[in-house]
């Protein structure tokens, strides 16, 4: 063997179809964990916990803008004190 060959359920592959193979396995696997043992949040659930998010990052991003607004005055005014 070259070492560039794999034994594959009896049949011989090139390294790059078993490398293709091994991550076709990977997804499938993964899709199969995702569907069978993944214990999923209720969709009536979700979508209130979607709710809360969204109305607190409004609150957060308006009280953001609100103190950038605040603290551009008063560094406004600052610098037209000390140019004077």
């Amino acid at each position: 063997s070259t070492g560039l060959q794999n034994q594959v359920s009896g049949v011989r592959v090139s390294q790059p179809v078993h490398k293709m193979m091994t991550i076709f396995n990977y997804i499938k696997n993964s899709y199969e964990e995702l569907k069978n043992n993944v214990s999923w949040t209720p969709r009536a659930e979700l979508q209130n916990l979607v709710l809360i998010v969204l109305v607190f990052s409004l609150l957060f991003s308006v009280a953001i803008w609100g103190a950038d607004t605040i603290l551009s005055r008063v560094v406004k005014i600052y610098l037209n004190i000390i140019n004077g």
